[in-house]
C-alpha cells in the first residue's frame, strides 16, 4: 500500500522525530534522591523562600537528612506553617523560621546579623527566594524591587556570611537560577532603576542572568577555600510564580500545567547541588534541571562581565572591596 504523499513530507520525518525525543525525554530517570546516602546531622543549612514551592520541597529534603534547617521567610504566618509541616512530615525538632526579606538590604543584614551571633556553622546556603511579575518599583533603598529581591539581596547575604561557610568547610552556595537567564541582559543600570526593563519577564530574565554570573565569580574568588558555588535550573515548574501576574498570563500558565514539573521535581537539581556525592567537590558551574552539567548563556560566562556586576554589587550593598583568591 502506498504512503501517501504528504506523509513523506520531511515535515513529518521531523515531527514524529520530536515527539520521539520528547518521549523519551519524558521517559528519562532523573536523579534519585532515595538513592544518595548523605547524612546531614551536625550541619546547618539555609533556605530562602521556603515557605512553599521549590523552596519548601529543598528544605524538606534537607531536613529529612537531620540538618539543623533555617527556613528564611519573609512572611512569618505562612513560613511558621511551612516549619511544622516539615518538623511532622521528617520527625526533625531542629527545622527553625528566621525572618528574612531579600528584597531589603536592611532585613538582609539584621537577618545575618542573626545568623552569625546564634549559628556556629553554615554548611548550605540556597538562595530560592525570587519574585516576576511585578511591575517598575523602587525600594526605600534606592533599587529595583525585582533585582534586588531576585539578585542584591542574595549576593549581599552571601558576603556576610562568607567567613562562617569558610569556617564550616566544606560547604555550599547553591543559587536557583531559570532556563530564561539565556535571554536576560546584565546591564547594571537595572538595578538602580536608570534604565528601565520593559515587561515584567524582562526584570526576571535579566535578574536570573546576574545570579548565574554572581554564583560563578563567586566560586572563582573561593577557589581552595573549600566552599562551592554552583547554579542550578529547577525547568518549568508548577508553582505559585505567576501570582503577580494579570489573569490572562496565569490562564495561559494554568493551561500548560499538566505538562510543567512538580516542585518535588523542580527542586531535585537544588537537593543534587547540595547532597549528592557526584556534584561535591564541584564549582562554578551550572546543572539543567535533570541535573545534569551544561554550558549557561554566553552572557553567563563572561568573567569580564561578571567582574564589572560583582564591582558594582559591592558598591550599591556597601560592601569593602573583598580580597581575591
Amino acid at each position: 500500500m502506498e504512503v501517501p504523499s504528504a506523509c513523506r513530507h520531511p515535515s513529518w520525518f521531523l515531527l514524529t522525530l520530536l515527539l520521539g525525543l520528547l518521549l523519551w525525554a519524558r521517559r528519562r530517570r532523573a536523579w534519585d534522591p532515595r538513592q544518595c546516602l548523605t547524612d546531614l546531622s551536625g550541619r546547618t543549612v539555609i533556605v530562602t523562600g521556603a515557605n512553599s514551592g521549590i523552596g519548601k520541597c529543598v528544605a524538606l529534603e534537607l531536613a529529612r537528612r537531620n540538618a539543623r534547617t533555617i527556613l528564611a521567610c519573609r512572611n512569618r504566618e505562612r513560613g511558621q506553617a511551612a516549619v511544622e509541616e516539615i518538623r511532622a512530615a521528617t520527625g526533625n525538632a531542629a527545622v527553625v523560621l528566621r525572618e528574612l526579606d531579600t528584597g531589603s538590604l536592611a532585613s538582609v543584614r539584621a537577618f545575618a546579623r542573626a545568623v552569625l551571633q546564634e549559628e556556629p556553622r553554615l554548611d548550605v546556603l540556597v538562595h530560592n527566594a525570587g519574585v516576576t511579575g511585578l511591575p517598575f518599583t523602587m525600594t526605600p533603598e534606592g533599587l529595583e524591587q525585582t533585582f534586588a529581591t531576585n539578585y542584591l539581596g542574595p549576593f549581599l547575604l552571601t558576603n556576610l556570611l562568607l567567613e562562617l561557610l569558610k569556617a564550616s568547610a566544606p560547604a555550599c552556595v547553591v543559587t536557583v537560577s531559570s532556563f530564561r537567564h539565556r535571554v536576560g541582559t546584565a546591564d547594571t543600570r537595572f538595578l538602580t532603576g536608570q534604565r528601565r526593563h520593559h515587561g515584567t519577564d524582562t526584570a526576571y530574565n535579566s535578574s536570573k542572568l546576574m545570579g548565574v554570573l554572581f554564583s560563578t565569580e563567586l566560586a572563582r574568588r573561593l577557589q581552595g577555600t573549600g566552599v562551592t558555588s554552583n547554579a542550578a535550573n529547577p525547568g518549568l515548574v508548577s508553582t505559585n510564580i505567576m501570582q503577580n501576574f494579570n489573569w490572562i498570563f496565569r490562564a495561559l500558565f494554568t493551561l500548560i500545567r499538566p505538562f510543567m514539573k512538580s516542585a518535588a521535581q523542580g527542586a531535585l537539581s537544588t537537593i543534587y547541588c547540595a547532597v549528592s556525592e557526584e556534584a561535591a567537590g564541584i564549582t562554578g558551574k551550572y546543572f539543567n534541571s535533570d541535573c545534569a552539567l551544561e554550558l549557561p548563556s554566553a552572557a553567563a560566562r563572561d568573567a569580564r562581565l561578571a567582574q564589572e556586576l560583582w564591582d558594582e554589587s559591592e558598591r550599591l550593598t556597601g560592601l569593602s572591596r573583598s580580597p581575591q583568591h
